[in-house]
C-alpha cells in the first residue's frame, strides 16, 4: 500500500483535478478498515464522502439521460440510471482511472485482497465525487466526470444492457399469471462492504441465483441466470 500523501500530485494529475483542500483528497481514500486501526492519525473515513458522491453521480447521470434521450419514458431512464450508477460500472469507472492501489485499507482488508473488491473500488470512486464537488462545486464534478467518462457511458447507451428482471417478469406473468419473487437467500461480508445472494422464483420454485453488492444488483443477476436457465429448456419467446 503506498502512501497517499507522498503521491498525491500523481493521484490529481490521474484525476485531472488540483484539489484546494488536499484533506477532502486525503480522506476520500481513507476506508473504514484503515480508519478502525488508526484512530491516532486519522479522524474520518470515507463513507460520508462516498454518500454524498453517489447523490452528485445520480443527478449528473440523470440530467444527461434526461437531454440525451428526450423521447425516453420515466421508467427506461431510470433502468438505465441504475446500470450507469451501480456498484459495477462504479468500479469500472475507478479502474480507468488506475487509483485503486492507494486506497488506504486496514490490515484484515489488506490480507483478503480487498483492493480489488468491487464495493471498495465503488465506494472509493463514489468519495472521489464526493470530494471534488466539495472542493469545486457541482461545476467541477461535471468536468472531471464528463471529461473521463463521455465515451463509456455514449457506448454503454448504445448499446444498454438487457434488463433481466423485465425479461423475467414477462416470462412469470405470460406462463404463471403472477411476476417473479426474489429472496434474500444469504448476506455475506461486513456492513460496510455487504454482498447479497438472492434466488429468483418462478411459480414457487427457485429458477436461479445472483449475487451482487446490492440487492437490485442481486436480483438483475439472479434474473439472467434464471433467463439463462430457462433457455437452456428451450423456454418458448
Amino acid at each position: 500500500m503506498k502512501d497517499l500523501i507522498a503521491y498525491l500530485s500523481v493521484v490529481e494529475s490521474r484525476l485531472g483535478y488540483l484539489f484546494k483542500n488536499k484533506k477532502l483528497l486525503r480522506q476520500a481514500f481513507i476506508h473504514r478498515s484503515y480508519f478502525n486501526e488508526h484512530r491516532d492519525e486519522v479522524h474520518e473515513h470515507n463513507e460520508r464522502l462516498e454518500f454524498l458522491g453517489d447523490s452528485i453521480l445520480g443527478l449528473l447521470i440523470s440530467d444527461y439521460l434526461y437531454h440525451y434521450l428526450p423521447s425516453q419514458a420515466e421508467g427506461e431512464l431510470s433502468r438505465l440510471r441504475a446500470h450507469l450508477v451501480e456498484a459495477g460500472s462504479c468500479a469500472k469507472f475507478l479502474q480507468k482511472l488506475d487509483l485503486s492501489e492507494y486506497v488506504q485499507l486496514g490490515r484484515g482488508e489488506r490480507m483478503n485482497e480487498g483492493r480489488g473488491r468491487e464495493t471498495i473500488l465503488a465506494d472509493l470512486f463514489e468519495a472521489l465525487i464526493g470530494a471534488i464537488y466539495l472542493d469545486g462545486g457541482m461545476e467541477g464534478a461535471k468536468q472531471f466526470f464528463w471529461s473521463h467518462f463521455q465515451d463509456e457511458i455514449q457506448k454503454i447507451l448504445e448499446h444498454p444492457a438487457r434488463n433481466w428482471k423485465a425479461e423475467l417478469q414477462d416470462y412469470s406473468q405470460k406462463k404463471y399469471q403472477r411476476p417473479p419473487v426474489y429472496k434474500v437467500l444469504r448476506e455475506e461480508g461486513p456492513d460496510h462492504s455487504k454482498i447479497f445472494v438472492i434466488g429468483a422464483y418462478l411459480d414457487d420454485q427457485e429458477m436461479g441465483q445472483g449475487t451482487g453488492s446490492s440487492k437490485k444488483e442481486a436480483e438483475q443477476a439472479s434474473a439472467q441466470n434464471a433467463i439463462e436457465k430457462l433457455k437452456n429448456q428451450r423456454m418458448p419467446p
